[in-house]
């Protein structure tokens, strides 16, 4: 939210957004309403999401989940909602800004990037973290997080012809890995090392002549821990990113 903040009061503007995980849903967003009032409503979302229910439920209800739906901790019903009301019955083709966002596959174990039809179930498959999100069906198959396969998807962007890229991530490339200390931590050190490596990758392979400028976060942004639901500190998190992110572009736009 900082970085588009500081992107949109310096008159950038998307041609194109992609987005994997919860980059899908602030790219949809975004690309909905590529607006400075668009970013202060986006802003709102978050700061209030801990009210909204979208990971809603004390130990006992994720118990429960947990027992009916068998595979993870939470129903997807809150950010459906919240999509919904965000959104409507939207398609990929009335969105002002070209939107696509990328989910894995469980059954052909790949990428697969949405980019026509109905927009709300294409990104809550895009958000739907193992474990914590239930898997979502779409055309008989069913997707877990984009993250799995492309977690900052800067090589999409090139290969549907973007020419200067501003990446907005959500912090943790900044942040030097630790060694795991726990069995929790060994899974997320795991995904780190694959999500960075592949990132390095990408942008390895961009052409010559295609900018892309990564936008720093402006603050140690917490990895997803057992405490993934904790909102407080998110207003904190944006005006760090919106100043960071300020003051880097205001050094690149003017090169």
């Amino acid at each position: 939210m900082g970085m588009l903040r500081a992107l949109l009061e310096r008159h950038v503007v998307p041609d194109i957004v992609v987005g994997s995980s919860v980059g899908a849903l602030n790219g949809v967003f975004v690309a909905a309403d590529p607006t400075a009032a668009g970013v202060e409503r986006m802003v709102d979302t978050w700061t209030s999401i801990a009210h909204r229910g979208v990971l809603a439920g004390s130990v006992l209800e994720r118990v429960r989940t947990l027992v009916r739906g068998r595979t993870y901790l939470h129903s997807n019903d809150g950010l459906r909602s919240l999509l919904d009301g965000r959104l409507g019955p939207l398609r990929f083709e009335d969105l002002p800004v070209h939107f696509e966002c990328i989910a894995a596959s469980i059954e052909r174990a790949c990428g697969q990037w949405f980019r026509t039809g109905p927009v709300t179930d294409a990104v809550l498959a895009s958000c739907a973290v193992p474990g914590l999100l239930p898997a979502v069906e779409i055309g008989g198959e069913h997707y877990f997080d984009g993250g799995l396969v492309s977690s900052v998807p800067v090589g999409r962007a090139v290969t549907i012809g973007a020419r200067r890229i501003f990446v907005l991530h959500v912090g943790r490339l900044e942040q030097p890995l630790r060694a795991p200390a726990t069995p929790w931590q060994v899974g997320l050190v795991a995904f780190e090392i694959a999500r960075r490596h592949q990132f390095g990758d990408d942008m390895a392979r961009v052409p010559d002549g295609i900018e892309v400028h990564v936008l720093p976060a402006g603050t140690d942004a917490p990895a997803l821990s057992v405490r993934y639901r904790r909102a407080s500190d998110i207003p904190e998190r944006i005006s760090a990113a919106h100043a960071a992110a300020s003051e880097f572009l205001d050094r690149v736009l003017t090169q």
